[in-house]
């Protein structure tokens, strides 16, 4: 799998595009099927034989990417709460990686997972529930615990929770393939301008 510039772009697209479906819901109490169902495509993406591939389709991190010129520009849809997330998820993830048996039984989760999907299609209720408890048993137990800002009523929401814990598992993946890929924290902080110039030429390509 490439390490280069785009790679990483697009693995920290997929951080942006899962943690602002996450804002999104805990806001406004819905979702945008478009956007959540790359997310949840990557879970199940084990040997994909590009960064892009583990989202699916060509141009399935659009959201993820116009997060992300947003958030490196400044521009006026920026979000710091997301950019407090995705630091966060960072953080998560390289906890993860010293925790084998928590990586363990998340594969093993995974695994259950392919039948209900098979079943029932990638946003189904059983789904979201499966993987809401799998995030409950494994990254919930690690730290830094992130806290999720919004609506009361959107958060108190059974379903939304279920949503929003999977969404959050989706983007420990991303954060995943961005460490594997090579990314780490210095390029945000040091390389930004490189990122942002990847994502802009990602999204006019896509004449977008």
């Amino acid at each position: 799998m490439s390490h280069n510039h785009l790679a990483r772009a697009t693995a920290l697209a997929g951080i942006y595009q899962a943690i602002g479906a996450v804002s999104h819901l805990a806001r406004h109490g819905s979702m945008d099927t478009a956007t959540v169902e790359p997310c949840l495509y990557s879970l199940f993406q084990i040997d994909a034989p590009t960064v892009e591939a583990v989202f699916g389709t060509a141009g399935a991190v659009v959201p993820g990417m116009q997060g992300l010129v947003a958030q490196l520009t400044g521009a006026a849809e920026r979000n710091l709460e997301i950019t407090r997330c995705v630091i966060q998820v960072l953080r998560l993830e390289a906890n993860l990686a010293r925790h084998p048996a928590a990586l363990a039984r998340l594969r093993m989760g995974v695994t259950a997972a392919i039948s209900k999907r098979d079943h029932f299609g990638l946003c189904h209720p059983a789904l979201f529930a499966h993987f809401a408890t799998l995030y409950q048993d494994t990254l919930s137990q690690l730290k830094p615990r992130i806290i999720i800002h919004g609506e009361p009523l959107h958060l108190r929401n059974p379903d939304n929770q279920d949503r929003v814990r999977t969404l959050l598992l989706a983007a420990v993946r991303a954060a995943m393939l961005w460490r594997q890929v090579g990314g780490s924290r210095w390029h945000i902080v040091f390389r930004n301008k490189v990122i942002l110039e990847e994502a802009q030429q990602y999204l006019r390509r896509l004449a977008l």
